[in-house]
């Protein structure tokens, strides 16, 4: 009679936390086999040490090797096969000698665990049990008091290995995530968080439920800190989402959100519009823009056209009424030119007097443009639109014609689009009453997103073929000023006049 194998879960680290199977085969056992690296300090028998008892053979199974480098001829892989090919032979002599052997195993043997490596090279000759653990995801959000995942939220689990770039685009399209083997590979999984844009809602837990527990903020952890018992959690964002205006909900009431995506990728979205996306029932908004969020199964996303506003607030509306968590998208901020004017116009109307109503910000383009070349809306500045869909052009000269002569840079928006090509002109020839020919002009197309062009050029020299749809114009103030550098053109509105009088 040969001996039978187990691979025993262990649990995150606090030994009460074992299951009372694994307490007991432990404790029954003839062979306790444990994995260390050469130091010779095992994790897995400091746990499983309450539970032992004397007499017991313990086959001490070390590394080769962990992160250095390796003469071995098949590299880092060809080592660790040969090391586990012998592990095996060595517990396989024990069970043919008809001994029970116990692999210990941290959390849960098959979660990313080396008892893996023994079970595939032994299950097929011998009689195997595996006896599952609680894992350090489990204990994470458990220690976080958060939870990882309700309804249909998606849950994805993550190597730290992965390249930054692979890593922040899986963060990008899931609900919630842990990311694990830390340690070394801490700076590249704080790097993919930030570019996923969703650094601000992780958190970092070290050696979950043991005395060297820690907790923190994935952003304040220092990266020399990190040991590889270690990862990074991105909670439930239902459970992490409440409004700051607004207490947390209770089932049936419903609620419309207006956020701002800002001006282009997920990198310009603020972490407290991302977790009301993620929050939402339903999403609506123009089609575009609907279309740049990540497709969740428990959502359901409503695109229109871009002039149907009012029946798309209305709309929004109704769904709250019936009990939706609704969050309704603009680009840049909603409030600039955008969904939340609209949205508040028909949530004035006596029907909808009982659906809360919140408002979040969001980057607007003209912060995005000149941030790309300087600081050209560093003193008073106004913002105005060309569109004459919804007000007449003599209201938009006559507004022109003010700032011009008040001195101030202008931000333009919807400077021009399929319909409407001469709208650009007769501002500049308006303008150039008012600015001299050498004003600064930037024009950004699509910043932040792919074909970004800013060009920095001066009024006398705007060419309004140059400005289509996707354009935003920021005229200067006569104090604007251009300085050419090296690495481009630094436009720049003081904040002081000649005079010494300061803007603020």
């Amino acid at each position: 009679m040969t001996g039978r194998l187990w691979g025993v879960g262990l649990g995150p680290g606090d030994p009460e936390l074992m299951t009372v199977k694994a307490a007991r085969l432990i404790g029954e056992a003839d062979v306790i086999a444990f994995h260390s690296a050469r130091h010779g300090r095992s994790i897995a028998r400091s746990v499983a040490a309450p539970y032992l008892r004397d007499g017991q053979v313990e086959e001490h199974l070390v590394y080769p090797l962990t992160t250095e480098t390796t003469d071995h001829p098949g590299g880092y892989q060809g080592a660790m096969d040969d090391f586990y090919a012998e592990c095996a032979v060595r517990l396989a002599a024990h069970l043919d000698a008809g001994h029970d052997v116990v692999v210990l195993a941290e959390g849960d043997p098959l979660f990313y665990g080396s008892y893996m490596h023994m079970h595939k090279r032994l299950a097929d000759r011998y009689e195997c049990e595996v006896v599952p653990g609680v894992t350090s995801v489990s204990a994470a959000a458990a220690v976080l008091g958060r939870p990882l995942c309700e309804r249909d939220e998606v849950l994805t689990v993550l190597p730290g290995t992965l390249p930054p770039d692979v890593l922040a685009e899986r963060l990008r399209t899931t609900d919630a995530a842990a990311v694990m083997k830390l340690g070394r590979t801490f700076a590249g999984v704080r790097e993919a968080f930030e570019l996923a844009g969703r650094l601000d809602e992780a958190w970092y837990v070290e050696r979950a439920t043991t005395a060297d527990q820690r907790t923190a903020p994935l952003a304040d952890v220092d990266p020399d800190s990190v040991p590889y018992f270690s990862l990074a959690l991105l909670p439930s964002p239902i459970n992490n989402f409440v409004p700051a205006t607004e207490a947390p909900r209770i089932d049936g009431e419903g609620s419309v959100t207006v956020v701002g995506l800002g001006p282009a990728g997920p990198q310009w979205m603020t972490p407290e519009v991302r977790s009301a996306i993620a929050a939402a029932d339903d999403l609506i908004g123009y089609g575009p823009y609907v279309d740049r969020l990540p497709d969740r199964a428990r959502q359901r996303k409503h695109g229109s056209d871009n002039q149907v506003e009012s029946e798309r607030a209305a709309f929004a509306l109704d769904l709250a009424r019936k009990g939706s968590r609704v969050v309704v998208v603009s680009s840049g901020d909603p409030g600039v030119f955008a969904m939340a004017s609209a949205v508040a116009e028909v949530a004035a109307e006596p029907e909808y007097a009982d659906v809360v109503l919140n408002v979040l910000p969001g980057m607007t383009a003209a912060q995005a443009v000149a941030s790309r070349v300087g600081a050209p809306l560093g003193h008073d500045y106004c913002v105005l639109s060309l569109s004459d869909r919804l007000k007449p052009w003599e209201v938009i000269a006559a507004r022109l014609t003010a700032a011009a002569t008040a001195d101030l840079a202008i931000a333009i928006y919807n400077p021009a689009s399929k319909s409407r090509t001469w709208q650009v002109g007769a501002t500049k020839d308006l303008l150039l009453q008012h600015r001299t020919p050498s004003t600064p002009i930037v024009i950004g197309r699509n910043v932040g997103g792919t074909g970004e062009a800013v060009t920095v050029t001066t009024l006398g020299e705007l060419d309004p073929d140059q400005v289509d749809m996707r354009c935003l114009l920021l005229i200067g103030s006569s104090q604007t000023q251009t300085v050419q550098r090296p690495s481009g053109p630094l436009v720049f509105t003081p904040r002081r006049y000649p005079d010494g009088q300061s803007a603020g």
